[in-house]
């Protein structure tokens, strides 16, 4: 399945350019969120707006990303058959 996914390459702050496949795109109150992921790891972004232009923001805090997750996990629940790709 993974060949039919969105695949983005992002650059961290040291320059070093990573590809990741774009595993999901959801919006939860006022914000918009990425969920990535490549061969080692998962990774949770927010997407901010600058003008016209988007960037991906590491949530640092880790109780902020597990309520985010946890709320992400409870939606897919609710929402079965929307998700067999997960």
């Amino acid at each position: 399945m993974e060949e039919h996914r969105d695949r983005i390459t992002i650059k961290d702050e040291q320059g070093a350019e990573r590809e990741l496949i774009v595993e999901a795109l959801f919006d939860m109150e006022e914000d918009s969120y990425a969920l990535l992921k490549d061969q080692d790891e998962t990774l949770l972004m927010k997407i901010e707006q600058q003008g016209e232009e988007q960037f991906l923001v590491p949530i640092e805090d880790p109780h902020i990303r597990n309520s985010i997750l946890d709320a992400y996990e409870i939606a897919l629940d609710a929402a079965p058959g929307d998700n067999e790709d997960f």
